[in-house]
């Protein structure tokens, strides 16, 4: 569809002398601005779509490589339209440099929209810059998730002024046809999966905090009860984006996976101190209210392709690897479980329970990582490689799903060790803690 899109609003331009008006500096100005204009508007829209979080793009993408499609086309289609404006202003200003700020604010004052445009491209712009990675480390999540939530203002704003005045929007039936089913389409969209679902599921389900467990020093559990916690379509491995009402603070989401299996009655997140947002969780108090978008993430049964699983995490990544590992059918030693941690095991006596119950193969990894260059802990000897140790302990590994969550660049050192050893990009599933 997007691919579609992208052809016809090409087609279009050309049509309409694009190619031609090439041949003059001025001419080429315009011809370009339209054009970037006519592709970042595409581009944006389905930028919206992707930050809606649909849950068909979730199951069959998941997180992480939608979060890629999301980096990827967002600063494309905002580089488009810094390109549309330098190049339609340029083009209105007949090429003269000179004349390009003064036409730039007649543009601005004088045509209808363009206001208005000019303020969501000053949002856009905001998110573009707190999204770079340098300015997304000094800020903390919660703060970010905020900020970028102007996306969709800035989208809603930069768009209108094309409606009213861009000849490639008006000057045809299909033409204003199809953006205008576009615009409905994403408007739908964002107001069904963004607004209505999650109000719908909130006043439905009515969540509150049942009690906090304290798992190990700056690890905390939530537990959180409601009603017809039944029919509430979510499955082990899976997140939501929690938002607690115990005060100041609580409009800033947080995505935390569930650490145990769903049973219809309560469910469960387990939350490392990683900075004031999550931290708060430790005072949380029985009958909190709780707000809760989702559930969201492939890493879920629904991903599974073979009768034998690995599970491999380090950190806080082993919650929903904790929980898939309570809710998948699996034989007595077809399931094996490493989890990599620096000074506490999480779910210890969860996890052994398992092991005694449904024969789980556990292996523990305690320890700094032992080199940069890997991702195995200090106690295993330097003279074994990551390749060797994987083999060592799952022989069949090209043979099993594997379920692998933790750190960004822990997670890279694990699926390039996996890749080696002949395990098919299918049956890894990933998720990773990047934002």
């Amino acid at each position: 569809m997007l691919c579609a899109s992208l052809l016809l609003v090409t087609f279009w331009w050309a049509h309409d002398g694009g190619v031609q008006d090439l041949g003059t500096l001025a001419g080429a100005m315009m011809s370009i601005g339209r054009l970037s204009g006519l592709v970042a508007s595409v581009l944006l829209l389905a930028q919206v779509v992707l930050m809606t979080r649909v849950p068909a793009l979730e199951r069959a993408f998941g997180q992480d490589e939608l979060a890629r499609l999301h980096r990827l086309v967002g600063f494309t289609s905002f580089t488009l339209m810094l390109v549309h404006v330098l190049t339609i202003t340029d083009g209105y200003a007949a090429a003269r440099l000179s004349a390009t700020p003064a036409t730039f604010w007649d543009l601005t004052v004088h045509y209808s929209g363009m206001l208005l445009g000019v303020v969501g491209t000053a949002c856009l712009v905001m998110v573009v810059v707190t999204s770079i990675k340098a300015a997304r480390r000094r800020l903390r999540y919660e703060s970010w998730h905020l900020l970028h939530l102007y996306g969709y203002l800035g989208v809603g704003l930069a768009l209108p002024h094309q409606l009213w005045t861009g000849q490639e929007f008006t000057d045809s039936p299909g033409k204003t046809l199809f953006w205008w089913t576009a615009w409905g389409v994403v408007a739908g969209v964002v107001l069904t999966w963004r607004v209505g679902v999650p109000v719908w599921r909130n006043l439905r389900h009515r969540l509150v905090v049942d009690g906090v467990v304290t798992e190990a020093p700056g690890v905390w559990s939530v537990h959180v009860t409601g009603r017809h916690l039944g029919d509430l379509d979510v499955r082990a491995g899976q997140f939501f984006t929690w938002r607690f009402l115990d005060g100041a603070g609580w409009t800033r989401g947080n995505p935390y996976s569930l650490s145990a299996e769903p049973d219809g009655r309560r469910l469960r997140i387990t939350v490392a101190d990683a900075g004031d947002g999550s931290r708060r969780v430790a005072g949380l108090r029985p009958g909190t209210r709780v707000l809760v978008e989702g559930p969201y993430g492939r890493l879920s049964s629904r991903a599974r392709t073979a009768p034998k699983v690995a599970f491999i995490g380090a950190g806080v990544g082993i919650t929903p690897l904790r929980s898939l590992a309570g809710e998948l059918p699996y034989a007595a030693g077809d399931a094996f479980y490493l989890e990599r941690f620096t000074s506490t095991a999480l779910f210890t006596d969860e996890v052994d329970a398992l092991a005694t119950s449904r024969g789980l193969a556990v292996l523990r990894l305690p320890g700094r990582r032992r080199a940069p260059d890997s991702w195995l802990g200090e106690g295993i000897p330097a003279d074994v490689d990551d390749l060797a140790a994987l083999r060592h302990w799952l022989p069949d590994v090209a043979e099993r799903d594997v379920y692998l969550c933790g750190p960004r660049p822990w997670t890279d050192l694990v699926r390039t060790t996996l890749a080696r050893a002949g395990l098919p990009d299918e049956r890894l599933h990933l998720e990773s803690f990047a934002w």
